[in-house]
């Protein structure tokens, strides 16, 4: 979920590399993304994998596109942001498959400190378990 987003700029997750997904819930300055996400279990860190999987095996994460990056016109805006799926342990991995309704979510603010769209490697995240 992305809270106070800017108001006019447009924000999608990156599917791949060209596609764009759009929130699937918009209210005020918050939008909401649901996508299924592959993950390979097989070892002791969850590897999330492509379309939504960006980026090397053993730094995954998920973009997340703002102004002309996510297919808006007449903006000056052009930014991604890094969400990085690291800190998903296996165990929240397994508990979100094992009971319907359950999924992994994380907060972010929708500005970056320059007062922009929220760009680069956001730091500080933290991945949940909700529903």
């Amino acid at each position: 979920m992305i809270v106070g987003a800017l108001p006019g700029v447009s924000m999608k997750v990156q599917k791949g590399k060209h596609d764009l997904v759009e929130p699937t819930s918009v209210l005020d300055d918050w939008l909401s993304f649901d996508f299924d996400i592959r993950v390979d279990l097989s070892s002791s860190v969850p590897n999330f994998l492509p379309p939504f999987g960006q980026g090397p095996k053993d730094s995954r994460f998920v973009y997340v596109n703002s102004g002309t990056y996510s297919g808006q016109k007449g903006t000056l805006w052009a930014r991604r942001a890094k969400l990085s799926l690291m800190s998903i342990s296996k165990e929240q991995v397994e508990s979100v498959l094992a009971s319907s309704g359950k999924r992994l979510e994380v907060v972010i603010n929708g500005v970056g400190r320059d007062g922009g769209p929220v760009c680069a490697s956001v730091k500080g995240i933290e991945w949940k378990i909700a529903g």
